[in-house]
């Protein structure tokens, strides 16, 4: 570890999530704008080269580069937008609260305070820049809540980037794969009568009867697939609408799909397996049935090997920090770390903060982690680029 080193500052860290969790980017919309100006400010006072990239209205990624010569280029990533705040709040969900050692707002848990500790870990960095070699890189990013619009945008002209530590609630330990999500929507043709003369009609929604049992039995089918680190994909139905009137037999029935994937399954043949489960569902009920659409998602599922140096790296320091080896696992949901594929990234997902905790009220991250995560943060940067 560099000499150069100091254990983060506790009451910064508090500051700089207390200012970013007080820009509201509930997604939907989003709003990113405000809070990449901010991140752009913080980066640049580092002495980063920061600047703004609009995607669209008021939809922005904040990037800063920090070239220390030549070496591998190591980039931080995480978002800016959080779930919508809803209702069961104790407090106003965009003013931190400080309670017994743990730290109440939205965003603090997801991704807002692994943010601040991505912050404070790339300061330190800049800082010992004399001890180590390469490009250092903040991607922090619109709209991974909905369809990773912000992480899609920067990989099309992103430069190839060797190693990336992607910020989620982990309880900073270190998750080497994530699932990857599918949500095709499904249209079920009927015909509209009079209620009172259902069988002059075909109802949509009973027709949709062997839809719901062909996707129950592909869950079952496809849960005989299984991966170490994240378990088995699954699929259900998280949707359904249909009928107009309270006295009309319904022509139409739309049913949203929910299929997560796991690291192997290609996408591709995903699409085909639900393709042929529609076409199953349809011959049985004799109704038309198609897949109309696919509703955006953060993407697919990705892995990086346990004896990648980037997975080793994020082991020694959490070893380290923790004092004692912590296990290496996978993500249930989604997230960027995917993208960074694209050109070229091999990374791992850590923060601060409890994942079950993530889009429910009062949601917190404890104060000690935001120091526990920039340490591990910054050591494994380090690790990776130091000077050999």
């Amino acid at each position: 570890m560099s000499t150069s080193f100091f254990t983060p500052e506790l009451p910064k860290l508090i500051s700089n999530l207390e200012q970013i969790v007080s820009i509201n980017t509930e997604n939907p919309p989003g709003r990113e704008q405000e809070a990449a100006e901010w991140v752009c400010t913080q980066l640049r006072n580092m002495g980063f080269q920061s600047t703004t990239v609009e995607i669209n209205l008021d939809r922005t990624n904040a990037i800063g580069v920090f070239e220390n010569g030549p070496g591998p280029v190591f980039a931080f990533n995480t978002h800016l937008d959080v779930v919508p705040a809803g209702d069961g709040w104790t407090t106003d969900p965009f003013r931190l609260r400080r309670d017994s050692g743990l730290l109440y707002g939205r965003g603090s848990n997801d991704a807002k305070g692994p943010l601040v500790s991505m912050l404070a870990a790339m300061e330190q960095m800049v800082r010992a820049r004399d001890e180590w070699s390469g490009t250092l890189i903040g991607v922090f990013v619109a709209d991974e809540e909905v369809a990773s619009t912000g992480a899609r945008h920067y990989v099309k002209q992103a430069p190839k980037i060797d190693f990336c530590v992607v910020g989620e609630p982990t309880s900073c330990t270190t998750v080497a794969a994530h699932k990857g999500s599918m949500r095709p929507i499904v249209h079920v043709m009927g015909k509209t009568a009079h209620s009172g003369t259902p069988d002059l009609g075909v109802n949509a929604i009973i027709e949709s009867a062997s839809l719901f049992s062909e996707v129950g039995s592909e869950h079952v089918r496809i849960r005989e697939r299984h991966h170490d680190l994240v378990g088995s994909p699954s699929l259900t139905i998280t949707r359904g609408n249909g009928g107009h009137a309270d006295n009309v037999v319904p022509d139409l029935f739309e049913v949203m799909l929910d299929r997560r994937m796991i690291p192997g399954e290609d996408e591709n043949a995903v699409k085909e397996e639900i393709s042929a489960l529609v076409a199953r569902a349809a011959a049985i009920s004799g109704a038309h049935m198609e897949i109309v659409d696919y509703k955006p998602t953060t993407g697919g599922a990705t892995e990086t090997a346990l004896d990648h140096p980037v997975v080793e790296a994020a082991q020694r320091a959490c070893c380290h920090h923790h004092g004692h080896q912590t296990a290496i696992t996978g993500f249930q949901g989604g997230c960027d770390l995917v993208h960074f594929r694209q050109v070229g990234a091999q990374g791992i997902v850590l923060g601060p903060g409890d994942l079950a905790v993530a889009h429910k009220p009062d949601e917190y991250v404890p104060e000690a982690e935001l120091v526990l995560a920039a340490k591990i943060y910054r050591d494994i940067a380090f690790d990776l680029l130091k000077s050999r």
